[in-house]
């Protein structure tokens, strides 16, 4: 069966002909159920955050320093695009994870989030505007959400965006870090350490769990987390899954229902960074809901992606996490919401993985955080 166009023009990307040769990974890996050839995209980004896959075969890219970028089939990197919003890219801050549109191919809308400065701190935004046809630039930019309350801290931005099986859309938001600002994640009346769910103009959805209760901010879907910096769909139940930090220890792994508690920062498996224990030091308690998984000590979760491809039949039904701690890729088995085996990959590349997600050609793509950042795709070896 031959290709269809815009999946050809994602192989095409690599020939890596954008890519600095000298820089360029190509390396085999033999995993437990394939052997896998993982080769640059494109590289030279500043720490890349999110991608999108176009329907043309190119791939949208955010820098956290605040640019998005159009990486071509050859590889190569546009400018910056013109009307991005402003982001404060100070610490972990700056412009995040991008999103397409469902109706992507009908009204061009692209969504991306960012740390949006303002009064004495900054928050989490989401803005969404329209890709112009030359795809040199946004139009009619507009902060469709904004995190609330604005805070002096550069950590903890979440920013994940997932759109469910009816258009809503999912955005994850990290509780900004301190000890001072993270128990707001167990308050209602605001956004830290929260799920939040809206419409695509950034109105709330009439069946949000909060929608009817006083003093409640209606976005929230669920709450009591700490920085969910991976989000994705399960292919089959429509559910959305999510990976989030920990403290020192204690990355988890959740579905997050609607109206239910995850518990930080009053349960954790994790600990402090100076090793003491986080409040009482719980891992459990009455109405707080338990991680289907999770890690100790970290890897740094960041990326999430179920793979449904036919690349790999192996890997069918897993779901994929990416490490920034650990510089791999954490492949779970899964029976329902169960976890039954863990694979750890491509440990031996040396990178932080900052996003992995499953491209229409059935191959994985990774995004590394570093300075040089890269595209790496991950493809049967020949």
């Amino acid at each position: 069966m031959r290709a269809g166009p815009a999946i050809a023009a994602i192989i095409a990307l690599t020939a890596c002909q954008g890519t600095d040769p000298a820089l360029a990974v190509d390396q085999v890996f033999r995993t437990e159920k394939a052997t896998v050839r993982v080769t640059t995209v494109a590289d030279g980004l500043e720490h890349p955050w999110g991608l999108a896959f176009l329907p043309d075969g190119r791939i949208l890219v955010t820098e956290r320093e605040g640019n998005l970028r159009v990486v071509g089939t050859d590889g190569s990197l546009s400018s910056p695009l013109r009307g991005v919003p402003e982001v404060d890219a100070r610490g972990q801050g700056g412009l995040l994870d991008v999103a397409l549109d469902p109706d992507f191919a009908r009204n061009r809308l692209v969504y991306l989030s960012y740390a949006e400065p303002g009064g004495s701190g900054n928050s989490t935004a989401v803005a969404r505007g329209a890709l112009s046809q030359d795809a040199r630039s946004l139009t009619d930019v507009r902060v469709i959400f904004s995190q609330k309350p604005k805070l002096p801290s550069v950590q903890h931005y979440g920013s994940r965006l997932v759109f469910d099986t009816q258009g809503n859309l999912y955005v994850t938001l990290g509780e900004r870090s301190d000890r001072k600002f993270r128990v707001q994640s167990q308050d209602l009346d605001s956004h830290l350490g929260k799920v939040v769910r809206i419409r695509p103009d950034g109105s709330v959805p009439p069946d949000n769990p909060f929608v009817n209760r006083p003093g409640a901010l209606p976005e929230i879907w669920s709450y009591g987390h700490r920085n969910i910096q991976g989000a994705a769909l399960h292919p089959q139940t429509g559910a959305l899954w999510l990976n989030e930090h920990g403290p020192r220890g204690g990355d988890e792994v959740n579905v997050p229902e609607p109206g239910k508690n995850y518990g930080w920062p009053v349960v954790t498996y994790g600990v402090e960074y100076s090793g003491g224990p986080v409040g009482e030091g719980r891992q459990k308690a009455p109405g707080m809901e338990d991680p289907i998984y999770y890690w100790v000590p970290s890897i740094g979760t960041s990326g999430m992606t179920f793979y449904t491809g036919n690349a790999f039949p192996g890997w069918r039904g897993s779901v994929f996490n990416g490490g920034l701690v650990s510089k791999d890729v954490a492949r779970l088995e899964l029976d329902g919401t169960r976890v039954t085996h863990e694979e750890r990959l491509f440990k031996g590349l040396g990178k932080r993985i900052r996003e992995v997600k499953q491209g229409p050609d059935g191959a994985l793509y990774l995004l590394t955080d570093h300075d040089r950042g890269e595209i790496l795709r991950v493809a049967p070896a020949q």
